[in-house]
């Protein structure tokens, strides 16, 4: 995706997830306490840690479950890094917007990845199903950049609910596996994991389905109305 400076600067941000305003407050107080060696890169080789984390939490489950709280604080880490990176850039006003944009957003890709590969090679849910949930959400994903070129918002949350919100899922699913283990479920070949992973990554895929009708109409009547 190419985006200029001054378009990446100013990209409106659209985040109506359920926790957003005390995310807000929280991410705020944070900065204000971050020492001034506390950078957004660092922040975001942080949140990469985080992701490492929780891969290897979720194969080391192989071995025990107890290796599943190693990707429960994987999970609070990579929220950490990835939500403060931008944050305290904004709030001490060194932004870097094309660079920022670039490097953080790659990583969220990158990011997404391990985390489904690994909840795909844990004993609770199979690839398949895993690799089709990291499908449906770079989806989701790359209508979110493309609406950032053409429209010049960049939607952060769907159904009121966002990456912190979708943390928060994975996580509880996470506590689940840990109390119910990997043992044969009621669905035959697909355990009660595989389906509610399964599940997700149907809504994503449909919302992007969805999201990219409603966008290209918008786009179709606003390039009418400039014949």
């Amino acid at each position: 995706m190419t985006i200029g400076l001054q378009n990446a600067a100013s990209l409106s941000r659209i985040q109506e997830n359920w926790l957003a305003a005390k995310e807000r407050r929280l991410l705020n107080w944070l900065c204000a306490q971050m020492p001034p060696w506390v950078t957004p890169d660092r922040l975001t080789a942080l949140g990469m840690i985080g992701a490492v984390m929780i891969f290897l939490g979720y194969v080391g489950s192989n071995l025990h479950s107890s290796w599943l709280l190693l990707a429960i604080a994987g999970y609070v880490v990579q929220w950490f890094g990835d939500s403060m990176d931008g944050s305290i850039a904004r709030f001490r006003r060194i932004e870097r917007p094309s660079y920022g944009y670039f490097i953080d957003h790659s990583c969220d890709g990158f990011a997404t990845l391990l985390i489904l590969a690994g909840i795909g090679l844990s004993p609770f849910v199979t690839m398949d199903v895993a690799m089709v949930a990291l499908a449906g959400y770079l989806l989701l994903s790359i209508h979110a950049y493309l609406s950032a070129r053409v429209l010049g918002e960049f939607k952060l949350s769907y159904l009121a609910a966002g990456p912190t919100e979708l943390r928060l899922m994975l996580i509880g699913l996470t506590v689940m596996m840990m109390v119910l283990g990997s043992g044969p479920g009621y669905f035959g070949v697909l355990s009660g994991f595989d389906l509610f992973v399964g599940t997700i990554a149907l809504i994503l895929i449909l919302l992007f389905v969805i999201q990219t009708l409603v966008t290209g109409r918008r786009l179709a009547r606003s390039d009418r109305g400039n014949d």
